[in-house]
């Protein structure tokens, strides 16, 4: 009898517990149907983009992805069943420590179409026609040192059809993508978007600085809607393709090779302050699964491109998993800092994202901008002083203008001062602030957006940058005329030793 009411007891507290698992799991599906549809209505509204934001309610679901945090993975999707297959780039070395593992997985459909996994394609050959302004090694065959100050004035649009591919154009770099260290820096300009195409650099990350024209690109992860004063990253190994919302369009790209942007440390400002991690912002997953009959996918490798043919779109992918993705940034949430009382500090202070070396402190690429921002410091001569720096400096302009160069720095222009060459104000910049005076109250840079480059590597200069018809060949005569201020006195003499 005992053994029969045990039995009984047993079956019912199973009966109690598969009764309250249904009830979490139609919980659970409802909950991904609600987000499923969210994230479908933030597709529709901000074509592919989603917003991140972490501490609010808000009716579309919000994610954060803390990449360079290594925090545990998630999933995005823009439908809540898959069942086709999955694919996974890895983009550290396999015996990585955990905490430095980069990876994703991408959940691959198998209706309407079946399961057309990246490999399904015809053998890479050299594209034609290529592109020899772009390359990622740099010696003496390609590229020449130069210790002079440069500047290029903005590339004009081209005469012909040109997409983002053929737009690039290599301006600088140092190192090697088959070393897996060093670094290239583009400039772009195109009219026209890739069709029936898609781009993948095999050699490293993309930084992308867009100075005129939105840009719609869509990865494996979805899509992003990059504005000139935003920043998007498309890490190694992406496939992407860039859509031209506005035309003519233009900008800059960094390339780094061997390692990922991450936000740089904060040391002594402690919490807060600089790029924040919840303004980030990663794609929802967007798929089409749909038949491309003479789809191409072209290929950087070591500089060189390569185009292979496949019959199906690569971004097929209904869902992603994972800490590694593509994301973008708004400039404009960016919180400067700056010096409250006397002196000029290091252009540093304002980086955004850092690319770092083995070697701590050391940077193979920074990214830093210069935004809008109160000046307040007493006694002190406000512009960046002239100065040498043992590292590189390539500086580009969003818009407005920048404050220690009042002619020829124009948007979507760029210079480069190279290790250990002076520069500073040009001599327009530098007469207007000493007019000022000493006894100047605070003041407010607005209107501007400026940016830099800045690497412990010494690049070497393309011979198209070198050749180039925007090349400023009068820019040394910026600073032709700067004159002493200083006026000798008694009291000079009577405070020597």
């Amino acid at each position: 009898m005992r053994k029969a009411n045990r039995k009984l007891e047993s079956e019912r507290n199973r009966a109690a517990k598969f009764k309250r698992r249904t009830k979490s799991d139609a919980k659970q599906v409802k909950n991904e149907e609600k987000i499923t549809n969210e994230c479908e209505s933030t597709e529709k509204e901000e074509e592919g983009a989603c917003s991140v934001n972490h501490g609010q309610t808000n009716r579309r679901r919000r994610f954060q992805l803390p990449f360079w945090l290594r925090k545990p993975p998630f999933i995005r999707s823009s439908c809540r069943s898959f069942a086709g297959g999955a694919e996974q780039p890895s983009h550290m070395p396999l015996r990585s420590l955990r905490r430095a593992n980069l990876w994703h997985l991408l959940h691959l459909p198998s209706q309407p179409q079946p399961l057309q996994p990246s490999v399904t394609h015809q053998p890479f050959q050299p594209r034609v026609p290529g592109n020899k302004r772009i390359f990622s090694e740099f010696n003496n065959s390609n590229s020449s040192a130069n210790p002079t100050q440069l500047r290029w004035k903005p590339m004009d649009a081209p005469d012909s059809p040109t997409d983002f591919i053929d737009g690039l154009s290599t301006v600088c770099g140092s190192g090697s993508s088959f070393m897996r260290h060093g670094y290239a820096i583009h400039m772009y300009a195109a009219n026209k978007s890739m069709e029936n195409c898609a781009f993948c650099n095999a050699d490293g990350d993309f930084l992308i600085v867009p100075q005129q024209g939105r840009l719609l690109i869509t990865t494996e992860c979805g899509r992003l809607k990059v504005s000139p004063g935003e920043i998007a990253i498309l890490p190694q190994g992406f496939r992407f393709s860039v859509n031209l919302l506005d035309s003519p369009s233009r900008g800059y790209v960094a390339e780094i090779f061997g390692t990922h942007f991450q936000l740089p440390d904060l040391g002594p400002i402690g919490a807060n302050g600089l790029a924040a991690p919840r303004d980030f912002l990663v794609p929802t997953a967007w798929f089409e699964n749909k038949s491309y009959p003479g789809y191409t996918v072209v290929q950087k490798f070591g500089g060189e491109l390569f185009a292979a043919v496949q019959d199906f779109s690569p971004f097929n992918v209904v869902a992603w998993h994972g800490n590694y993705c593509p994301y973008k940034y708004d400039l404009s949430k960016f919180c400067p800092y700056n010096t409250v009382l006397f002196d000029h500090s290091d252009p540093s202070i304002n980086t955004v994202l850092t690319a770092p070396t083995d070697k701590p402190g050391v940077a193979l690429l920074d990214f830093v901008i210069f935004p809008p921002r109160w000046l307040v410091a007493e006694h002190t001569f406000r512009p960046p002083y002239y100065h040498r720096n043992c590292m590189s400096e390539f500086m580009g302009l969003i818009h407005g203008g920048y404050e220690a160069k009042a002619d020829g720095f124009l948007p979507g222009g760029a210079s480069l001062h190279n290790c250990m060459t002076p520069h500073g104000p040009d001599t327009k910049s530098y007469e207007a602030t000493i007019d000022r005076g000493n006894d100047i109250g605070p003041s407010k840079i607005t209107d501007t957006m400026a940016f830099m480059f800045e690497s412990s590597l010494i690049p070497r200069i393309s011979q198209w940058a070198l050749e180039s018809p925007f090349l400023d060949q009068d820019y040394y005569q910026c600073w032709i005329g700067l004159r002493s201020h200083f006026t000798e006195t008694e009291t000079c003499h009577e405070n020597q030793p």
